[in-house]
């Protein structure tokens, strides 16, 4: 659950700022994404666990009632993943996250469901659950399928993780740095990026908001600009970003026409306020692509 706070500017360590307003959305990485994909005409299923709490239910409902199937998200003794967002008026965001239930998505869990998983076409991972949930889960996957797309947010050391089962990791740009230690600037980001396809990653796309998309892959470099938008909140943009570009390679579709989807899906997803309540439909990330094909 997404808790948050318009401030007039963000605050430095140890200060306090005066909020605007406060309000309350369905949020958390994998609800976003699942949320997002089946708007953009994906069958979801998602996975994880929530807490038997208020939060929990709402977050329940929130995803059945946008057509993603929770048929193996289970409720346990637990407080509900929550999220603490700072806003300012530009739409940047500060987050500050406790996983609650997402702890809870132990290995034990992972057994119950990795028959279902390995069937998957694409399976979209996050790291708000425990790191050493997601090594497993790459250690025991079937070698061809499902298609892997790993989002390494909040960004932590990846090198117990398995990244030859990795098909597509997408960090944004400061999670890249942090994985990294690079400073650098992002003409140099094909360099750095590169080792990452060293460890068996197949292709790296790095978000880089209005900066537009990255990509490393072996035949080559490329960056996507992104696409204008007027900006009220950034909050849920790189979920959608993510859905969007595992919806269309679930699809077959190569990865230039996936990136320049995700984009668009991300600049929509800004204009709006919250992180479920942004993410746009597929008929309107059509429609705000056909504005910039004409």
């Amino acid at each position: 659950m997404d808790l948050v706070t318009v401030v007039e500017r963000l605050p430095s360590p140890g200060e306090t700022v005066l909020g605007r307003s406060f309000a309350r959305y369905p949020g958390g990485k994998g609800l976003n994404q699942a949320v997002a994909a089946a708007r953009l005409g994906a069958e979801v299923l998602l996975f994880g666990r929530v807490g038997k709490d208020p939060f929990g239910e709402e977050l329940l409902s929130v995803a059945e009632a946008n057509g993603v199937d929770v048929a193996f998200l289970e409720s346990v003794d637990a407080q509900t993943g929550t999220a603490a967002i700072l806003v300012d008026p530009k739409g940047e965001n500060m987050i500050a996250y406790a996983p609650g239930a997402n702890a809870l998505v132990d290995e034990a869990y992972l057994e119950r469901v990795l028959p279902v998983l390995s069937e998957m076409d694409v399976l979209l991972v996050q790291l708000e659950i425990p790191l050493s949930t997601v090594g497993a889960l790459l250690r025991r996957l079937p070698p061809e399928r499902p298609l892997v797309i790993l989002n390494p947010s909040p960004a932590q050391d990846l090198s117990s993780l398995r990244l030859g089962r990795v098909d597509v990791l997408v960090p944004n740009f400061q999670e890249f740095q942090a994985l990294t230690g690079w400073a650098g600037s992002p003409e140099e980001l094909e360099r750095v990026g590169r080792a990452f396809l060293g460890l068996g990653v197949q292709a790296l796309v790095v978000t880089a908001g209005p900066a537009g998309a990255y990509l490393v892959e072996p035949e080559g470099f490329a960056r996507f600009p992104a696409f204008p938008a007027e900006v009220v909140d950034t909050t849920g943009a790189g979920d959608a970003f993510c859905a969007a570009l595992a919806v269309k390679l679930g699809q077959g579709r190569g990865l230039y026409e996936a990136i320049g989807f995700a984009n668009a899906a991300a600049a929509l997803t800004t204009t709006k306020k919250g992180a479920v309540p942004s993410l746009p439909t597929l008929s309107e990330v059509q429609a705000f692509l056909a504005r910039f094909a004409a």
